[in-house]
């Protein structure tokens, strides 16, 4: 396979990292995170400046239609920078718009970068199981109301509105019965309360009374979308948790060839050296895993999508933990400190292999598939 972007993905890459390096510190980030609203509104004009908003939306909505793997590109950089603007959640958002057909204006206005949009699938009681769902919706044709509660709805708090999963028929866990709607931000019956995440980001637990609800797609059909779209933002996790780990990697590197002890840097003790070479090989495999992820999550076919997708998010979260561990205890006690950027990043990559299925639930999802006993 190539590894190698294309021009245009290139460009977008590192347009994204020269503002990165230029106003995106990680002094400039820990202020914003640590701002009252936790994201920064210039930061969000900058990526819209940039393009990175209409990348994944369709060329007839103003946008230019990106695939998963220009989104690679961009995911990467956004990881390595440890960005805390509500991107994903949007371009997650829009994909699902995608996926139901029939608003073209909104994603006219998230290519603009004039609208944010959060995904609500969660629940206290789900855990991974985005078809647990206890969110009701009341109504029929185009008149709905949603009661309920979601958690730990990703950047909840900043979006213009809501792709909320909820249960027109059926009992909690089936998988039929399961309706997508779009709630605007500014309705009545909502209560949004919002928090920082332990990585920086933001995260909402959202109540909904009697909310008034569009339905996106087909009343009771929604699983099918709701479990494809939550693999294409699978497949940009693996690609920003990638990001992170370059990130990290580097760091742990560049530490260890400065780093002085006994007279020498504490690079050149083989010990190390074989731990900086395990580390390496996880990226590597993660890299691999990353880019496979990308090209498979657009699949027709369903089963490969879903099998392909669980691996890379398991051995991505593999990787993820033991570079993050590696990094943090070849620092020493700097690696848990506030101040290093280390720290930080073990913290989204801990994050990022808990959203949207850990590794025990991609692991149960990959064996279920029917080809995983044919090809073991």
């Amino acid at each position: 396979m190539d590894f190698q972007f294309k021009e245009e993905q290139q460009q977008f890459a590192d347009a994204l990292r020269r503002w990165v390096d230029k106003d995106y510190s990680f002094e400039a980030r820990r202020k914003i995170i640590h701002s009252e609203s936790g994201v920064s509104d210039a930061a969000w004009q900058t990526l819209v400046e940039l393009g990175m908003t209409a990348l994944p939306v369709p060329e007839a909505q103003g946008g230019f239609n990106g695939t998963a793997v220009d989104m690679l590109a961009v995911m990467q950089e956004l990881g390595r920078g440890l960005v805390v603007e509500p991107y994903f959640a949007t371009v997650l958002g829009a994909h699902y718009l995608q996926l139901a057909g029939g608003q073209e204006a909104l994603l006219e206005q998230v290519a603009a970068g004039e609208a944010k949009l959060a995904c609500a699938f969660g629940e206290q009681h789900s855990r991974h199981a985005l078809n647990d769902i206890a969110v009701k919706a009341t109504g029929s044709g185009g008149d709905f109301a949603l009661s309920g509660v979601k958690t730990v709805v990703l950047h909840g708090g900043q979006a213009d509105a809501f792709i909320v999963s909820a249960r027109t028929a059926g009992g909690q866990r089936d998988t039929d019965g399961i309706s997508l709607f779009l709630v605007d931000a500014g309705t009545s019956g909502l209560v949004v309360h919002d928090y920082r995440t332990i990585d920086g980001q933001r995260a909402a637990n959202i109540t909904f009374d009697h909310a008034p609800a569009t339905l996106l797609g087909a009343e009771g059909q929604g699983w099918p979308l709701l479990e494809a779209g939550a693999d294409y933002g699978a497949a940009l996790l693996c690609a920003e948790a990638l990001g992170a780990m370059d990130a990290i990697f580097a760091a742990t590197l560049d530490y260890l060839k400065t780093r002085q002890q006994f007279g020498a840097p504490i690079g050149r003790f083989q010990a190390l050296q074989h731990r900086m070479a395990d580390m390496f090989i996880h990226l590597e495999q993660a890299r691999s895993m990353a880019m496979l992820a990308a090209v498979k999550v657009a699949s027709p076919d369903a089963e490969e999508r879903r099998r392909v997708v669980s691996a890379a998010k398991v051995r991505i979260g593999q990787a993820a933990t033991f570079i993050g561990q590696q990094a943090v205890q070849l620092h020493g006690g700097m690696g848990v400190t506030d101040e290093l950027p280390a720290a930080h990043y073990f913290k989204r990559l801990t994050m990022i292999a808990v959203t949207l299925g850990d590794v025990q639930h991609h692991l149960e999802r990959f064996a279920a598939q029917p080809g995983f006993r044919d090809a073991a």
